[in-house]
């Protein structure tokens, strides 16, 4: 048997193996906010909807024709990076998944998961400095130095850098905008400087790679790739800074109201 006729089989039964690993996230959270509405109130119909639209961008990036052609092409793979890593993370951390497990599980679960929630680990892993460095940190390695490169010819490592783009992602994600329950909470000041700052380094970065096309791509695709890591990066980060904005905007209302009837009085 033929070392590409290897590859393809093994290539094969990846994506069979993620189709099944997707399906599972799909019904496992359909099936959950059913159960938990019989018990509590309903849960929101709009979680659903960005349950399911977030584990699709992240399923087509990593199996069907985005997936196939990025391997080839830098422009679908820069696609793919923009659906895994921003999007993906935004849509599911919008689900509030952690809200819907908690629905779930017993008292007692749930109050070991709320003390692991606590920890000092996971208040390491949420402070937004820490996340961005994960996050935008990971991606000028991954494309300033020869690791794009090295992710290509190994499916180990292939896989790696896919887990880690999402959950970064995902970690930036949930350290900005507070749908979930967390304990360790900073500021909203502190958070858009945090996020105004990681956004600055992403657009470099794009720009970084319309400039130097990482090793081995041709320089037209990291031009494209370039410019639609920018505009697209952007796109999604407006959405992420209007949650904040609004956030911020509701946490300090109360605030004002009192003030008003304050000086009113």
């Amino acid at each position: 048997m033929s070392h590409s006729h290897i590859q393809h089989s093994s290539g094969y039964l990846a994506e069979i193996v993620l189709t099944v690993f997707f399906i599972l996230l799909l019904v496992s959270y359909l099936l959950a906010g059913f159960m938990s509405s019989r018990r509590y109130k309903p849960w929101p119909k709009h979680r659903y909807a960005l349950w399911v639209m977030g584990i699709l961008c992240a399923a087509s990036s990593v199996i069907g024709p985005i997936a196939n052609r990025s391997h080839h092409d830098f422009t679908w793979h820069m696609v793919g990076h923009l659906l895994l890593g921003m999007l993906a993370p935004l849509l599911i951390a919008l689900s509030a998944p952690m809200t819907l497990f908690l629905r779930m599980v017993s008292v007692r679960t749930g109050r070991l998961i709320s003390l692991f929630l606590k920890s000092g680990l996971i208040r390491f892993l949420s402070n937004p400095i820490v996340a961005s460095i994960f996050n935008f940190g990971g991606l000028w390695l991954l494309y300033t130095t020869s690791l794009y490169s090295e992710m290509l010819q190994s499916m180990l490592l292939h896989v790696i850098v896919h887990i880690h783009v999402f959950l970064a992602g995902y970690l930036f994600t949930i350290s900005m905008i507070y749908i979930d329950p967390i304990a360790h909470r900073t500021s909203h000041a502190f958070r858009a400087t945090v996020l105004v700052l990681s956004l600055a380094s992403h657009a470099i970065l794009s720009k970084y790679i319309y400039a130097y096309p990482p090793s081995g791509i041709p320089r037209g695709q990291a031009e494209t790739g370039g410019m639609l890591m920018y505009y697209g990066g952007d796109f999604i980060d407006l959405i992420l800074i209007w949650i904040l904005c609004w956030e911020w905007y509701k946490a300090s209302r109360p605030r004002s109201n009192i003030l008003l009837e304050n000086s009113s009085a």
